[in-house]
């Protein structure tokens, strides 16, 4: 649930606003920093974005095989992923190796990956730089 708190901490500015999940800590001020949390987060992202699918040039995070990334709390982090088939050449493969890399993210405890096919993937799933680059554009 997000929330909006004004804050009266002598360490900030009484116009300073953070918003998040105050219940949880996972706060960010408007001065542009992310909170703990999202940083977390951004940085799993960026770890999954180093994988790629052997077959195709585009990173598995833009291929859009990535459906959820949570951080809970103290480092476990939750994956959704899928595949673009099930009779995928790389099923058995992919994703021990997005559990892997994750787990190595700074900050990281606990990894729990769950592959679905519900919904299916499809070409709508990537990114615009995906669609780009393998001319879906």
């Amino acid at each position: 649930m997000e929330e909006t708190v004004e804050t009266t901490s002598p360490d900030i500015a009484t116009d300073d606003v953070a918003t998040g999940d105050v219940a949880t800590g996972d706060v960010a001020t408007n001065d542009g920093e992310a909170s703990p949390k999202d940083a977390l987060k951004q940085d799993v992202i960026a770890a999954i974005s180093e994988i790629f699918d052997p077959e195709i040039p585009v990173n598995i995070y833009d291929l859009g095989l990535i459906y959820d990334v949570h951080v809970g709390d103290e480092g476990k982090i939750d994956v959704v992923m899928t595949l673009t088939s099930p009779h995928c050449p790389v099923a058995e493969i992919l994703p021990g190796q997005v559990k892997s890399r994750v787990e190595l993210v700074e900050g990281v405890n606990e990894v729990d990956l769950e592959l679905t096919w519900d919904p299916p993937w499809t070409p709508e799933n990537m990114s615009e730089p995906a669609k780009l680059e393998l001319g879906f554009m």
